[in-house]
């Protein structure tokens, strides 16, 4: 599980940050998820190292511009040269008469399946290695926030202790990694977590963005690896922040210190913290620090991989882990319709 930042500005795009989207790619899978789809997506997917071919599903947080204006343009390039398969797409009432009149009014026919789900509360998509599912966030109109649950994986199966052993291959093995119990032929009872690793923990990847302080996204952060948390103002900048519906950074962190997640991910800045203004993106980064230590700033084509659970430290740390970034500061339930 790789995370993208393909946009970290809020409102409008800056020059060094585009309005939000974010990328998770599943290389075991080769797929590519998306979450939001502003203005320039395709654009900056072009300009990272995400294959367009991959897109699968589309997750829309809410239908105010910054986070879907990009939604039509992308859809209408990889039905022209994404080889694109097939994408689901998922978001509040509205999406799909949005893409809709969009398609219509621009006579944008798409050459590949496009299915929108209309989401509720609760789980919204589920195979045999993840989980997503929904939840309300508080912002001045409808907007979901989601979470991604890879399940837990059986441990590595130890061939040569079996082998050791003299446990016949084929069937038996297949019990064993299952952690199943199984009698052999001579009467010897083997247990398969025996011969099995630990347990693999299943990551957990949350975003929560437009939203002010709410117990929602706490609910979808529960335990997470990663929270992506939007941050839109400083904390002095509190009073605007409830005017408007969105977190300032010490909300993010508080958010992220009462789910116990492991990493937050701040990011939709506001343009009013550039370089030179009395507070600045750095100043931001300070704040939620001190609340949240394991804190990061996010920028454009950041990325981030999603650690495995390892066996806890002695002393009950959490190990950091590294991101692919230099600084925090600025830089020059549901219901489907078929389209």
């Amino acid at each position: 599980m790789q995370i993208t930042f393909l946009g970290t500005s809020s409102g409008v795009p800056t020059r060094a940050r585009n309005v939000s989207s974010v990328a998770l790619r599943l290389p075991q899978r080769a797929e590519l998820w998306l979450f939001d789809c502003g203005e320039g997506t395709q654009h900056q997917i072009l300009r990272s190292d995400l294959k367009i071919s991959q897109l699968s599903r589309i997750f829309i947080t809410h239908l105010h511009g910054d986070h879907i204006f990009g939604l039509m343009g992308l859809l209408a390039s990889c039905g022209l040269a994404g080889n694109v398969q097939r994408v689901d797409i998922y978001g509040p009432s509205g999406l799909n008469e949005y893409i809709q009149a969009a398609s219509r009014y621009s006579h944008t026919h798409f050459s590949y399946p496009i299915k929108v789900h209309t989401v509720r509360p609760g789980v919204i998509y589920e195979d045999e290695e993840f989980t997503v599912s929904c939840g309300p966030l508080h912002h001045r109109i409808t907007a979901f926030g989601y979470r991604v649950a890879e399940k837990n994986r059986a441990g590595r199966f130890d061939v040569e202790k079996a082998k050791a052993l003299e446990i016949p291959a084929g069937r038996i093995y297949g019990q064993l990694k299952r952690g199943e119990t199984v009698t052999l032929a001579d009467g010897r009872v083997i247990n398969g977590t025996e011969l099995c690793g630990p347990t693999e923990i299943g990551r957990k990847l949350a975003y929560c963005t437009d939203t002010i302080y709410c117990d929602g996204a706490v609910e979808l952060a529960q335990d997470a690896d990663v929270l992506i948390h939007e941050a839109t103002f400083a904390h002095q900048d509190a009073e605007m922040a409830f005017q408007r519906l969105h977190s300032t950074t010490t909300m993010a962190a508080q958010t992220a210190l009462k789910a116990g997640v492991r990493r937050l991910l701040m990011t939709h800045f506001s343009p009013r913290y550039a370089p030179g203004n009395t507070v600045e993106l750095k100043d931001l980064l300070q704040e939620a620090r001190a609340i949240f230590p394991r804190t990061d700033m996010a920028y454009d084509f950041m990325t981030y991989d999603v650690p495995r659970r390892r066996q806890p430290a002695l002393n009950g740390a959490i190990p950091i882990q590294n991101s692919k970034h230099h600084s925090p500061v600025e830089k020059p339930t549901q219901t489907s319709s078929q389209l």
